[in-house]
C-alpha cells in the first residue's frame, strides 16, 4: 500500500514544468496553446507562486487575444493576485488600452484591487480610461 504525499513535500518536477510552460504561453500571448491545454484540463485560473492568474500574465504582457480566449473559458478578470493587484489595473499600468476594453468586455471591475484601475488610471493621467470606467 503506498503512503499520500506529504502536503510540505515538493511538486513534482513535471507539474513545475507544464506550469512554467504555461505561464510562458501567456507572456507570450500564445492563445491558440493556451486554449488546447485548457481544453484539455488546465485549470484557467493557474496561479503561480505570485498568485498572478494566466490572464493576469497575458494581461500585464499585452496580449488581448490570450486574454479573450482565457475569458472565453471561464477566467476570473477580477482575481487578485498576493500584491492585491487586478489584471486591469496591470493593464491600465502597461498601457494596454485594448487590453483594458477587453476585460472590462469579460466583466473585469475597474473599482476592484489595489491599487485600481481607476486609481491607476487616475495616478498616470489617463483621462479616456477614467471616462472608459465612467470615472471621469
Amino acid at each position: 500500500m503506498s503512503e499520500a504525499p506529504d502536503p510540505g513535500s515538493a511538486p513534482d518536477a513535471d507539474v513545475v514544468e507544464l506550469a512554467t510552460k504555461l505561464y510562458g504561453l501567456a507572456r507570450a500571448g500564445d492563445a491558440d496553446g493556451l486554449a488546447a491545454y485548457v481544453d484539455a484540463g488546465v485549470p484557467v485560473n493557474l496561479t503561480n507562486e505570485q498568485g498572478h492568474t494566466l490572464v493576469m500574465l497575458a494581461a500585464y504582457h499585452g496580449h488581448a487575444g490570450a486574454v479573450r480566449t482565457l475569458l472565453a473559458r471561464g477566467a476570473d478578470p477580477n482575481r487578485v493576485n498576493d500584491r492585491g493587484q487586478t489584471p486591469i489595473a496591470g493593464a491600465v499600468f502597461k498601457g494596454e488600452d485594448e487590453v483594458v476594453r477587453v476585460l472590462l468586455e469579460g466583466g473585469a471591475d475597474p473599482t476592484a484591487g489595489t491599487p485600481s484601475a481607476v486609481d491607476t488610471a487616475r495616478l498616470f493621467g489617463k483621462a479616456h480610461l477614467l471616462d472608459l470606467f465612467g470615472a471621469g
